[in-house]
């Protein structure tokens, strides 16, 4: 399908989804934002499709966040059912995204960044949840998702003023996964083959799981791991019984993904 806003393209099993508005820094208008939630959608239902990369065009942006300017001309606020950039509300996705942050990602640009899996960012990289600044607020998942990710106090700091963390100071903090000197698509591309090299079984039980298990104590999230549904399919899979027989065979699996 062919989009205005958004380029998709697979490499086999790893979609690959570019924020196409360069011009205005990638910040999502609402047509941006109902393309997003649809590729999002195929994603989400294409069984040959394992991993997912979201960027930015160019070297100066992965998504400055909502379009400012659509609201102040009366274009209103309106976010797609599963959240800014159709990624930031979808709770039910258990297959891998990989933000691979390309410049700046600001306001819902950074909110993106905390729904995926992995932040592989590049060193002009700058984060920041910007919105008190211009009298809104952070609601597409930053108020909820940052403290969680790098604690309560640390979060305040950047929620209460809006200031801007570079790549360096993201990693120590501990939302940016790894930062790059060289391509940053180049480096997501190689954490998605590490992930590839895993059964997708595996790997979707697994962020299930994980997931599931933040709101619950260790023992309750241990317990209860066995009755998720990725789990049951894991067990039951063909990728379950493909495993053993690869590593006792000394050869690479043929994951099936089923």
């Amino acid at each position: 399908m062919t989009y205005q806003y958004v380029d998709v393209s697979r490499e086999g099993p790893l979609t690959i989804v570019t924020i196409n508005r360069p011009e205005a820094h990638n910040a999502l208008n609402a047509a941006a934002q109902l393309e997003l939630q649809d590729v999002f959608n195929d994603y989400a239902a294409d069984d040959s499709q394992w991993v997912a990369i979201i960027t930015g065009a160019g070297a100066k942006a992965f998504c400055a966040g909502h379009d400012l300017k659509q609201q102040a001309s009366g274009g209103g606020f309106a976010t797609p059912p599963t959240g800014f950039g159709g990624l930031a509300s979808r709770f039910d996705l258990n297959k891998p995204v990989i933000a691979a942050v390309n410049g700046v990602a600001m306001g819902g640009g950074f909110e993106i960044v905390l729904a995926c899996d992995i932040v592989v960012a590049s060193q002009n990289a700058l984060f920041a949840l910007p919105e008190p600044r211009v009298g809104i607020a952070a609601l597409a998942g930053g108020m909820q998702r940052l403290p969680r990710i790098i604690g309560l106090q640390r979060a305040m700091g950047m929620l209460l003023t809006g200031r801007r963390v570079s790549a360096q100071e993201g990693h120590a903090l501990g939302f940016v996964t790894k930062v790059t000197d060289g391509d940053v698509l180049d480096a997501a591309r190689r954490w998605a083959g590490e992930i590839l090299a895993c059964s997708p079984m595996s790997i979707r039980a697994t962020k299930e799981a994980t997931h599931r298990g933040l709101t619950i104590s260790v023992q309750d999230g241990m317990e209860a791991e066995w009755d998720y549904p990725m789990m049951k399919a894991l067990l039951a899979s063909e990728d379950f019984v493909e495993g053993p027989k690869a590593f006792a065979e000394k050869r690479a699996p043929n994951w099936l993904g089923r």
